[in-house]
């Protein structure tokens, strides 16, 4: 676990009418403060409360906050991989994170694995809507209506997500592609080691260089898979 801790803060009043839900926040590299998770009060009719586990999940613990912090802390690496951030690395463990509490018991009713399934329909549409707009020329207000109508998104929310994706081509695409390939590694990984699979090894065999491509990721998985199958029982 990394020593550095994190707050939880409202998104500043700057920022807010057109911000995401939610976002973390690093600390400086070296720093006494924490980081923050920033929470999204503008607007608060737009915002449904069964969303609030799965975003925490991801922008807190064992999401971004852990993998970020841990990052931060490993003082083998040089310091521009110590700050480094990739998004299909960085967004791909963020989803891992939220479907990870499944098994760590967090959707604790229906209403906030209905959150978590709501969320992954958005995921799923914003591959649509960004492949949309940049690759087939769709309109502002043709990505708007497809979002609208295939997700429980807010109108507000609807807003901001597609002028986010009109901004930044691509970066919806790299939460998916990382989610899927580290879910890939982990049937791997349980596939070739059987009943001496560890989830906690498993975890720390992706955290372990801080953030890297996909595929330095799957080199450095089954490196460990290879290790922990040669080992002596």
């Amino acid at each position: 676990m990394p020593r550095l801790p994190y707050g939880v803060e409202p998104v500043p009043d700057d920022l807010a009418p057109k911000y995401t839900g939610g976002r973390y926040i690093s600390a400086p590299i070296g720093s006494a403060r924490p980081g923050y998770y920033w929470v999204n009060t503008y607007a608060l009719d737009s915002r449904p409360l069964y969303v609030l586990t799965s975003l925490t999940l991801h922008e807190a613990v064992p999401g971004h906050h852990l993998q970020i912090a841990l990052t931060q802390e490993l003082g083998d690496l040089p310091a521009f991989r110590r700050a480094a951030y990739l998004d299909a690395f960085g967004e791909g463990w963020g989803l891992y994170a939220e479907w990870l509490g499944l098994e760590a018991g967090m959707y604790e009713d229906p209403y906030s694995n209905f959150g978590r399934l709501t969320y992954e329909m958005w995921r799923a549409c914003r591959l649509v809507v960004d492949t949309g707009l940049h690759a087939f020329g769709w309109t502002r207000q043709q990505a708007m209506d497809y979002l609208a109508s295939n997700t429980a998104l807010s109108l507000h929310e609807v807003r901001t997500e597609i002028d986010r994706y009109i901004s930044w081509p691509g970066q919806a695409l790299a939460y998916k592609m990382g989610e899927l390939k580290i879910k890939e590694l982990r049937r791997r990984a349980e596939e070739a080691l059987g009943e001496r699979f560890d989830v906690r090894e498993f975890h720390d065999a992706v955290l372990a260089n801080g953030t890297v491509p996909l595929d330095v990721l799957e080199r450095q998985v089954d490196a460990y898979v290879d290790a922990k199958v040669n080992a002596t029982p």
